[in-house]
């Protein structure tokens, strides 16, 4: 799959990515997306949008799950022939690190639900060696949808393409939200460098 290819996702990433050390190594992290003023001048940021899609164990995971939470979301298909793999196997670094920590969880949205039911993701999840979904869920649902979600709230690229292998395009990303549904990071879930930033991230978030 290739990386993505809206300019403004590849914007968000190359900015980050871009930043000084001692901006990487800073305490806070910015909150990304768009922004604007309402009429009681308060500052309204970019948030992930309602949600309801269902896991490896056949349970609905809305957005009230995640409330409060801090989570890492990634999107991917269980056939992918090319850098899903590879981010799972980072992904499960960040599962590991983060598992015992009841207020975070990582969603990992398929891309091609007609082939990844939920009995396909529940194998997949226990080959990965996630017995549970009490951190990692791995979801399901409306194919449409998943794509809207990844694409208008995410910000990150989630569609059918029959030019790519598997035939689908998405990001390699890892995007880190906030308690308050808001974009913290985003991070090249292919790269082990950008993920060990990404676990020594969410600390920042997680300790506030």
């Amino acid at each position: 799959m290739k990386t993505p290819t809206i300019l403004f996702v590849l914007t968000l990433i190359i900015g980050f990515s871009c930043k000084s050390e001692s901006e990487k190594t800073s305490p806070t992290l910015p909150i990304m997306g768009e922004r604007y003023v309402d009429d009681n001048k308060d500052t309204v940021f970019h948030k992930i949008a309602d949600f309801a899609f269902i896991n490896q164990l056949g349970d609905t995971i809305t957005n009230e799950e995640v409330e409060g939470k801090i989570y890492v979301a990634d999107f991917f298909f269980t056939s992918c022939p090319t850098i899903c793999p590879i981010m799972k196997k980072e992904m499960l670094r960040v599962y590991e690190k983060y598992q015992d920590q009841s207020n975070f969880m990582i969603l990992s949205h398929s891309i091609d639900p007609t082939h990844d039911t939920q009995a396909v993701l529940k194998d997949y999840a226990e080959k990965l060696g996630v017995e549970d979904a009490s951190t990692w869920n791995f979801l399901t649902g409306d194919q449409e949808k998943i794509f809207e979600i990844g694409q208008t709230s995410y910000l990150t690229t989630a569609m059918a393409d029959q030019q790519e292998p598997g035939g689908f395009l998405h990001s390699g990303a890892f995007l880190l939200i906030d308690g308050n549904g808001r974009i913290r990071g985003v991070y090249d879930g292919t790269k082990s460098d950008q993920v060990d930033r990404l676990i020594s991230d969410i600390p920042k978030l997680l300790n506030k």
